[in-house]
């Protein structure tokens, strides 16, 4: 993933929130005001477990200090300005006007408590409403209402190069803030797909082909495509709908997109004869598919592959070694998949003894490839 800003803390989400949740319990368990801790903006494309890892957080707390947490999700988006500092009315003599005090400022201020207000999907907000948060993040008060002091502050939003509805931030309240990007690394997600007991099928597909655990692209016009929220939602379906992927394809295609429905059905179908494609670019594979959607999903697995690996020529050379095990029409297929991974990528593999030597024997069969 394209990183925004090369000064942001950039990790992943159990990262980011272990970080915090260390630092938040240091603070409550010695009984020093959280306002001590600047308040978090939490950055990152759709669907990466922003709002998941803030309710992690609030019960990361709840574990560590014995609290009750509460946890008030605000969406800004949803808001005007007016709506954050509450309704006027008069008071009782009728001579002044006094504003009601918002919901989101309904909380709990004793001591056995820790508040969490999280203020979601704040860089799609309009700016005026941005501008109203300005005193919730540095000053916790908006108009004559005050956050109590066992609160934490929290903002989660989509960047602007995400091109999802995003506003940008004014200068003044980023800097107000402690800010996050958030990462995705299918290794961290995996042990929380373990853990909340997501379908076997989604985690072992992701564990072949783990490049499509998030495939979101803000350069194309998708409305359906891969992130950690929706291989969660394909999850739902295969564990309380049915498990059977055939029944059940358009759905999951209506979440991840037909041509990644396509490649996890083509697994599913084949999966017991499928060799780990990072055991074949580590020269350790001996298993080869025997059907088409087989040979489909493990030559598209490899391409996906090399692709984010593609200055590892020792990783390269060993998949052009298993796919000149493959039937001639997949390898040549694959291996001219391989010359357009970048301009000029065929230089660097005709340096590679594994390449011309398929080159000489099967190269032929290039003609034949349109």
């Amino acid at each position: 993933m394209q990183k925004t800003n090369n000064e942001l803390s950039y990790r992943t989400i159990d990262v980011i929130i272990e970080t915090l949740s260390e630092s938040y319990c240091k603070l409550i368990n010695q009984r020093l005001p959280l306002k001590l801790m600047p308040s978090v903006m939490l950055w990152g494309p759709p669907g990466v477990g922003k709002s998941q890892g803030v309710h992690f957080l609030g019960e990361q707390i709840r574990l560590n200090t014995g609290k009750r947490v509460h946890i008030q999700d605000v969406r800004l988006m949803l808001f005007n300005p007016i709506d954050l500092r509450g309704i006027p009315t008069a008071n009782a003599d009728k001579s002044l006007a006094v504003w009601l005090k918002p919901k989101i400022f309904d909380m709990d201020p004793s001591d056995n408590t820790i508040n969490i207000l999280f203020l979601d999907e704040i860089s799609a907000a309009p700016q005026t409403v941005q501008a109203a948060a300005y005193q919730i993040t540095l000053d916790r008060v908006i108009g004559e209402h005050k956050l109590p002091d066992n609160c934490i502050v929290i903002a989660a939003g989509n960047r602007l190069t995400d091109k999802s509805v995003s506003v940008k931030m004014p200068k003044a309240l980023a800097n107000r803030l402690m800010h996050f990007e958030v990462d995705v690394n299918f290794d961290s997600w995996k042990k929380w797909a373990i853990k909340h007991n997501l379908n076997h099928l989604v985690i072992d597909y992701l564990s072949f082909q783990p490049n499509k655990l998030m495939t979101f692209d803000s350069s194309l016009d998708q409305l359906a495509f891969t992130t950690p929220r929706t291989w969660e939602m394909v999850s739902n379906i295969l564990n309380y709908i049915s498990e059977d992927v055939k029944k059940v394809y358009d759905m999951i295609a209506g979440l991840i997109g037909a041509g990644n429905a396509v490649e996890f059905k083509a697994w599913v179908d084949n999966q017991d004869s499928l060799p780990d494609i990072r055991d074949v670019f580590l020269g350790r594979a001996t298993i080869i598919p025997k059907t088409p959607s087989g040979l489909y999903a493990v030559t598209n697995g490899m391409l996906e592959y090399a692709s984010k690996h593609k200055d590892d020529l020792y990783q390269i050379a060993n998949s052009i070694r298993y796919a000149m095990k493959l039937p001639p029409d997949y390898s040549t297929m694959l291996l001219k998949e391989y010359m357009s991974i970048e301009k000029d990528y065929s230089k660097k593999l005709m340096s590679i003894p594994e390449f011309m030597k398929w080159l000489n024997t099967k190269g032929k069969l290039l003609d034949g490839i349109k």
